[in-house]
């Protein structure tokens, strides 16, 4: 999520731009997101220094008028990718059991487990010898690594399974 200073500058600009001193230089403004995703990110901030940053805390907010899509199109099916959106629109609208302590408890499906960067690399990207031409399969895969460390050994392991010279691009 952007940190509401960036639209509150965009703000500034377009008034400054279109010499009108109405919001956004009186030009009307899409901003698409869902709220229910990251922080923006305050280097040794407090929780409450995290939200404060949000676009929800800037004077603008008042002034913005709020559309909720009903149906998520790329979730919209019965499959394995459906449910998994589906299961995350309930948790980020409240919808999803919790237990006493406000805790919620996902099933074995939800997740997958993997014992070992290989393991994992495996698991996320099966088949990858096959797959390498398939953009549209390559962009539906991810690795979100704990630290930076660790991702030269993900990605080393990845390149030794594909055909080619490998270029590094600075």
């Amino acid at each position: 999520m952007s940190h509401k200073r960036a639209v509150e500058a965009l703000n500034r600009t377009m008034k400054d731009i279109n010499n009108n001193q109405s919001i956004m230089g009186g030009i009307v403004v899409l901003m698409a997101g869902d709220f229910r995703q990251i922080l923006p990110v305050i280097t040794r901030g407090t929780p409450a220094d995290e939200i404060n940053a949000c676009l929800k805390a800037s004077p603008l907010w008042e002034h913005v008028k709020k559309f909720n899509l009903t149906t998520n199109m790329r979730g919209f099916d019965g499959t394995e990718t459906g449910q998994y959106a589906a299961t995350l629109l309930k948790i980020g609208e409240g919808r999803f059991k919790t237990d006493p302590n406000g805790m919620i408890t996902l099933n074995g499906g939800f997740s997958k487990i993997a014992h070992s960067t290989e393991h994992c690399s495996s698991k996320v990207h099966p088949e990858l010898q096959a797959n390498m031409g398939n953009r549209e399969w390559l962009c539906e895969r991810a690795i979100l690594a704990p630290t930076n460390e660790i991702v030269p050994q993900i990605n080393e392991k990845n390149m030794s399974q594909m055909e080619g010279s490998i270029t590094e691009y600075l």
